[in-house]
């Protein structure tokens, strides 16, 4: 099989799809719950990754074909196993040896391919429940690192797939270095209201230290998640309170409603502190009786005494 052979083939295959790195593919055997993160030296590599609640998970990658991800969840959503839903989209595409592709279906299992012509190193790691593959990595020992720290990593599925990107950077990475990464986690059964069957998505496409800034969002994205579901109450020290104003404001309010107003006040103040239009919305607030706020109670959280 001859690739390449004119300039306009290989650019083409290049800008058709997303040149991706390493990713890792997975089913949480406590939760149920399906995962799927990526890491690549390419915008956007995220747009390489799809989940779907109570179906699985489908990653492509090094020259991506985007198909294998929407059609391969159709295949898996019919009933066919990981294995024969990789067989069927590998036969259906005719540069397969260009590809990686790794799928988890419903009940766990796990099927991946690599192919012949991908760029070195490269290559795959099947676990139980999971599988990690790269190319285009400095050494062949980038997915059995990702499938480790994997392993090791005990907590949320969105932290254990972060632990496994993070192996593989410290064990090489890419080539070319890093720009863009994603983390996707889905619910473990179909829900009615399909909207509400994504548990976690932050991506980054386009960021000289992608995975840091994962992990930054992942921590932001657990602590907004905490707080909506507590009632717009969270337990923060006043440090970190700074740290999220839109927190401290809603928290300061809910105290402050429900008459501590001196402990209000001072979380209040962390946002009044942030942005001037925090002051402009206590009033607009106040106008319709927003959230139980009055004017009598913007007056005392404004008053400097």
């Amino acid at each position: 099989m001859q690739l390449f052979a004119r300039w306009e083939d290989w650019t083409h295959l290049i800008f058709s799809g997303v040149l991706v790195t390493y990713s890792i593919v997975a089913k949480c055997k406590e939760t149920g719950q399906f995962g799927v993160g990526i890491q690549s030296h390419f915008f956007a590599s995220g747009d390489a990754c799809w989940a779907k609640a109570g179906i699985g998970v489908v990653v492509t990658q090094a020259m991506a074909l985007m198909d294998h991800g929407p059609l391969g969840l159709e295949l898996l959503e019919q009933g066919l196993s990981a294995s024969e839903t990789l067989e069927k989209r590998l036969e259906a595409d005719p540069e397969s040896e260009i590809r990686q592709v790794a799928i988890v279906d419903s009940d766990g299992l796990v099927a991946a391919h690599t192919g012949t012509s991908t760029i070195p190193s490269a290559g795959h790691v099947l676990g139980d429940g999971f599988s990690c593959q790269a190319n285009l990595m400095w050494n062949d020992m980038i997915p059995s690192k990702m499938a480790k720290g994997f392993s090791n990593k005990e907590g949320k599925l969105s932290e254990r797939i972060l632990a496994a990107l993070q192996a593989g950077q410290e064990a090489g990475g890419d080539l070319r270095g890093m720009q863009s990464a994603r983390i996707l986690v889905v619910k473990a059964n179909i829900s009615e209201k399909s909207w509400e069957e994504k548990i976690v998505d932050v991506r980054i496409d386009d960021h000289p230290a992608p995975l840091d800034e994962l992990g930054r969002l992942l921590k932001v994205h657990s602590t907004y998640t905490e707080f909506q579901e507590g009632g717009y109450e969270l337990d923060l020290e006043e440090s970190e309170m700074e740290i999220y104003p839109e927190i401290a404001f809603w928290t300061g309010v809910n105290l402050a409603v429900n008459g501590d107003i001196e402990s209000g006040k001072k979380l209040i103040n962390i946002a009044l502190q942030d942005h001037d239009g925090w002051i402009e919305l206590l009033h607009r607030c106040s106008e319709i009786n927003f959230f139980g706020i009055d004017e009598a109670l913007v007056k005392n959280l404004l008053t400097d005494e």
